[in-house]
C-alpha cells in the first residue's frame, strides 16, 4: 500500500499527537489518520479502541473530512485475542459497550470517514470499516467475521451495521461458516463503493476526500446524522425528518452563497465522471 504521507501532511499536535497507537498527519481540511500497529495486523487492543474514540471525539476544528487507514499489510485484523477471556459477563458486556462508543464517534461524529482497506478487514476490523461513510478496497482486502468459528459474538457494533450493508443472511453465513469475502466480490455485494489496484486506495481516498472537504459542512453533517436515522424511520416520520433537515441545511449563509453562485453560472453543474 503506497505511502499518502508528503510534505503537505504534516503530524499534529497537542493531545492527538500523544495517542501512540494512531499515526495522525493533516493537510488542509483532510485528516488522515492511521492504525499504528503493525506488527499486530493493527488487531485492536483496548488501548487502541480507547484512543480512536479519543482522537475522534478530539478533531481539529479544521478537519472537515477523515481518512482512515492501516499500517503495515493490513488494515485490521480484528479484536486483540490476546485480550480475550480475562474475565466475567458484566465486563465483557462494558467493553462491548466501549466499542460501540467509539465507532458511534465515527459514524456519527462531525465529519465524514472514508475508510482505505488492504490486507485483513476480519472480526473487529470489519466493525470499524462499516461505522466509516465512504469504503474503498484494493485486490488484497479479505473480509470476514470468524466470531462464530472461536465461540464468540459480534461486539463491536458488527450485527448492526454490516447487515444493513450486505443483509442479515449473508452475514448469518459469514459468521456461521467462516466463509471470507474477497475484494471484488465484497465490492459487488456493496462491503465498499469503490475499487481501486493495488496501492492506490490512498490516492482515490484523497481525490475523494479533497471533493467532500468543499462541501458546506452542515450539508455533511445532514448527510452523516439525519440518512441513516431517515433509513430506520416509517415513511411518515423519514419525510418529516428530511423536511427539518432541508430547512436548516439551506437556511445557512454558505448554502444561500452557493445557490447564488450556481444560479449567477459560477458554479459547476452535475457532470459524468
Amino acid at each position: 500500500m503506497s505511502d499518502a504521507a508528503s510534505p503537505s501532511f504534516i503530524p499534529v499536535t497537542g493531545l492527538l499527537a500523544t495517542l501512540d497507537q494512531l499515526r495522525i498527519e493533516q493537510s488542509g481540511g483532510i485528516l488522515h489518520l492511521r492504525l499504528n500497529r503493525a506488527a499486530k495486523r493493527n488487531a485492536i487492543s483496548d488501548l487502541l479502541v480507547k484512543q480512536l474514540h479519543t482522537a475522534f471525539l478530539n478533531l481539529p476544528e479544521t478537519a472537515r473530512v477523515v481518512v482512515l487507514s492501516g499500517e503495515g499489510d493490513h488494515f485490521c485484523a480484528g479484536l486483540d485475542l490476546g485480550e480475550v477471556g480475562k474475565s466475567d459477563a458484566e465486563h465483557g458486556m462494558w467493553h462491548s459497550r466501549m466499542w460501540h462508543a467509539a465507532f458511534d464517534a465515527v459514524q456519527f461524529g462531525r465529519v465524514p470517514v472514508i475508510a482505505v482497506l488492504h490486507g485483513a478487514v476480519v472480526g473487529g476490523g470489519l466493525e470499524l470499516a462499516a461505522s466509516a461513510h465512504i469504503r474503498i478496497v484494493e485486490p488484497s482486502t479479505y473480509f470476514g467475521l470468524p466470531e462464530g468459528t472461536r465461540g464468540l459474538f459480534l461486539g463491536g457494533g458488527g450485527s448492526v451495521r454490516v447487515p444493513r450493508l450486505i443483509g442479515v443472511a449473508r452475514v448469518t453465513d459469514m459468521m456461521l461458516t467462516g466463509r471470507v469475502y474477497e475484494a471484488d466480490e465484497a465490492h459487488a455485494i456493496g462491503l465498499a463503493q469503490y475499487k481501486v489496484g493495488a496501492g492506490e486506495g490512498l490516492a482515490k481516498a484523497m481525490a475523494l476526500a479533497g471533493r467532500i472537504s468543499g462541501n458546506a459542512p452542515m450539508s455533511n453533517f445532514a448527510i452523516l446524522h439525519a440518512l441513516p436515522r431517515i433509513a430506520d424511520q416509517s415513511m411518515e416520520e423519514g419525510l418529516l425528518t428530511e423536511s427539518l433537515m432541508a430547512a436548516i441545511s439551506q437556511s445557512t449563509d454558505e448554502a444561500r452563497g452557493r445557490l447564488q453562485a450556481f444560479l449567477a453560472g459560477r458554479a459547476a453543474k452535475v457532470v459524468r465522471q
